[in-house]
């Protein structure tokens, strides 16, 4: 399913909503996937970008708006914003990426999480969140068909996130 297929009712209403090749212009490009320059940061979506970890990035995209929003981090310029998403444009084509790829992050969230994580002052992906996705990813690149059947060796991964999940995790009743 591209872009053109989702039924947002503000694209029938206003020209100015379209995108380019599945690249999503909203009023125009995005900074950073959120937000229209020429209307931030009054306008701003989240979820947009794709082969991603979702919930964990609505998170971060949710907390970068509201402190943009709140007054707590300022945008740069819409200049210096444009200017950034130029060079984004740039160098996907300069690396023979195609356009409807420009919100595809894949292996590249990570690094678009921790960016804005480090926006507000929190602490990037967990290291064992990493190594369990891309074990997961290249296991199922290897064996598409039966990935999720075998885990092989890494049950240390899953005793480091027990170890993280159990510091939420209250014993007391």
């Amino acid at each position: 399913m591209g872009f053109r297929d989702f039924p947002f009712p503000i694209r029938s209403a206003n020209p100015e909503f379209r995108g380019d090749n599945n690249r999503v212009f909203f009023f125009g490009p995005l900074y950073k996937h959120i937000f229209p320059p020429t209307l931030a940061p009054w306008l701003s979506f989240v979820g947009i970008p794709c082969k991603v970890i979702p919930f964990p990035m609505f998170e971060l995209q949710s907390k970068w708006i509201a402190s943009v929003l709140s007054g707590r981090i300022m945008l740069p310029s819409k200049e210096d914003m444009l200017m950034e998403i130029e060079t984004l444009y740039a160098t996907l084509e300069g690396e023979g990426i195609p356009k409807r790829y420009t919100h595809s992050l894949g292996i590249n969230h990570f690094e678009y999480n921790d960016w804005l994580a480090s926006q507000y002052g929190c602490s990037g992906t967990e290291e064992w969140r990493k190594e369990m996705f891309l074990t997961s990813f290249m296991r199922k690149m290897e064996n598409p068909e039966t990935y999720r059947d075998e885990w092989e060796d890494h049950h240390h991964l899953v005793a480091r996130a027990y170890q993280d999940f159990s510091m939420y995790i209250s014993t007391k009743i």
